[in-house]
């Protein structure tokens, strides 16, 4: 969802997600794991368009794990795998760590839906609204 909103072009309509990050965003209501920080900003190949969305996700605080966050991330992926619910090692730490921060993810991605489904990760789907 940061890659549509970073790499929109003048006259493109905006997806669901992105008009809600935006409106999240007007309101003061954004934070970023540093995961989530890095994962945007490697999928840049162009260093002048690397350099521009790292200059704009500045402006956001980074959420700060400590040793309990790592924990409890090991802890969700191990309750998902005895589910059998697939779980990568990055997107159960980005759940762990908005858990520990009482944060709720702004996401796309199902793959959280499904970590949701076994853990107190609250979800801001685009399609709600406020």
């Amino acid at each position: 969802m940061w890659s549509l909103a970073l790499r929109k072009r003048a006259g493109d309509s905006e997806p669901v997600a992105v008009v809600r990050l935006r409106r999240l965003i007007d309101r003061g209501d954004v934070v970023l794991s540093g995961l989530v920080l890095q994962e945007v900003l490697q999928g840049f190949k162009l260093e002048a368009h690397f350099r521009k969305a790292r200059e704009v996700l500045a402006a956001f605080p980074l959420l700060q794990p400590d040793r309990g966050h790592y924990v409890a991330a090991a802890a969700l992926r191990r309750a998902c795998a005895a589910r059998g619910v697939a779980a990568s090692t990055a997107d159960c730490q980005i759940a762990a760590s908005a858990i520990g921060h009482r944060c709720a993810l702004l996401t796309t991605d199902s793959d959280f839906e499904r970590i949701a489904e076994h853990a107190p990760l609250r979800l801001v789907l685009p399609a709600q609204r406020t």
